[in-house]
């Protein structure tokens, strides 16, 4: 861990993670209007200019012709109405390379005028391997679905929202630090029981995003639009026949997706029970107050979700929010440490 703060550093690190959370929501709403297989081909350099003539319009255009969503999904589809797909996955690569440039020339600036020693680097090193990682896994998800069917792979999918949110944790988790202070090195606290519930909760949140992106990935969200009843049962049946089914089978996924929040929900008040006993700072119980509002919206969201039968607003707001609850516990865990290191000093 870094050990030098600096303001400038931690400012740049909150716009980044803001970039990448960004980025995030709009590769979600790229999904929902199916825009995401409508440019087959990676070209980080050339792609950054779309089409501007009719000609290479018209060349674009056959390529995707070509592809298995276009053949089997899209065959009536106009060159017009194929502009808007175009444009909004080209503005989601966009928003994806600026966000590499602004990752990589304020670290370059930072290292140059030692802001940030070359000592301290690996952190910002990490981040930046990340970035490269959900990049050239997100070409590897659109690739999966420009083969042979329609659809991208769920699991390339789900990798690749991953990987994102690891760049956005790892980012605020830094941030933080240089606001409230790095760990000193040699002083293993030990872990209280706040800090262990804080990272169960991040553990379950993990969990309840990867099979958000399964669902996500299998349109399993449109499996069922009524709740809590899936097929008019509590539990239908057949779920869980097979543990294939848990990775593979969209009405699993989309039950377990449905139920494993209201772990978080019960969890999260005993924490602020245990911190209010345990006389934490203010802000830390003001913020797991705001923590149980959120966690309460967020299930809220869920269930509007799909009541409206994906809505593109409402499912779009549910994935912010996530992206929110995320944040909310990276906090959590960094400064539950930071407490547990205080009694130890």
């Amino acid at each position: 861990m870094p050990k030098t703060q600096n303001k400038a550093v931690m400012n740049w690190l909150y716009i980044f993670a803001f970039v990448v959370a960004f980025l995030v929501v709009f590769g979600g709403f790229t999904r929902l209007t199916r825009s995401g297989l409508s440019i087959v081909e990676w070209n980080p350099i050339n792609g950054t200019i779309p089409p501007m003539g009719q000609h290479q319009w018209e060349a674009e255009f056959a390529k995707y012709q070509e592809s298995p969503e276009f053949q089997l999904v899209n065959t009536g589809m106009t060159l017009e109405e194929y502009k808007y797909i175009f444009y909004v996955e080209w503005f989601h690569r966009l928003v994806a390379r600026l966000a590499g440039l602004f990752y990589a020339l304020p670290v370059f600036y930072f290292l140059f005028r030692k802001t940030i020693p070359f000592k301290e680097f690996s952190i910002y090193f990490w981040m930046g391997i990340l970035f490269i990682g959900q990049a050239i896994m997100g070409w590897l998800m659109v690739y999966s679905g420009l083969v042979d069917r329609p659809a991208v792979s769920h699991f390339r999918l789900t990798a690749h929202l991953l990987l994102a949110l690891s760049l956005f944790s790892l980012a605020m988790w830094t941030a933080f630090g240089h606001k409230h202070g790095f760990p000193e090195a040699g002083k293993p606290a030990k872990w209280s029981v706040p800090s262990k519930l804080a990272v169960t909760s991040l553990f379950i949140l993990i969990i309840q995003i990867s099979y958000g992106g399964m669902t996500a990935g299998l349109k399993a969200g449109h499996v069922s639009e009524t709740w809590p009843l899936m097929f008019g049962k509590l539990l239908p049946p057949n779920l869980f026949n097979s543990w294939v089914n848990i990775f593979e089978t969209p009405q699993t996924i989309v039950f377990i997706h449905r139920w494993f929040a209201w772990l978080g929900l019960i969890l999260v008040p005993y924490v602020y029970y245990l911190i209010k006993k345990q006389n934490y700072p203010a802000d830390i119980q003001k913020g797991i107050a705001w923590l149980i509002g959120v966690v309460a919206l967020q299930i809220t969201l869920g269930v509007l979700t799909i009541l409206s039968y994906v809505n593109i607003a409402i499912a779009l707001i549910h994935q912010a929010n996530a992206i929110v609850l995320l944040g909310l516990a990276v906090y959590f865990i960094h400064r539950f440490r930071a407490w547990d290191a205080k009694q130890v000093s």
